[in-house]
């Protein structure tokens, strides 16, 4: 079992930048890692992935504004979300999860337990 650990989440106001960090308790340097988003009311949104080279994908509405970034150490793992130019509607519950890739997709085996973001205008 691996345990994921989110931080970094807050309040700011439409056009500041947020940095999340998830720490992983291992190290699997074949799983990709990925962060979702899921705002009051809507389904689980996939925002970026990072695979297991470094490989990333966007969410079309954050591709500009977002980066997803990764650190391997030898006992843990770290996936960072940087996120810039904010606005209300990326007002969300956020999570990462981990997983196997699968031509070039991360297939989440396990999930982190979320950080709130709220973006005021």
């Amino acid at each position: 079992q691996v345990q994921l650990v989110e931080s970094g989440g807050g309040v700011v106001q439409a056009g500041e930048s947020l940095k999340l960090s998830c720490v992983a308790s291992q190290s699997i340097a074949e799983y990709g890692m990925a962060w979702y988003r899921q705002a009051p009311g809507k389904r689980y949104e996939l925002i970026g992935t990072v695979t297991n080279v470094a490989a990333t994908v966007y969410l079309d509405s954050v591709k500009g504004r977002f980066t997803v970034s990764r650190v391997n150490a030898k006992n843990t793992m770290t996936l960072f979300l940087e996120m810039n130019k904010l606005k209300v509607e990326d007002t969300a519950v956020y999570l990462c999860s981990i997983g196997p890739v699968s031509a070039g997709t991360v297939d989440t085996v396990f999930w982190g337990q979320g950080t709130q973001v709220t973006v005021s205008s």
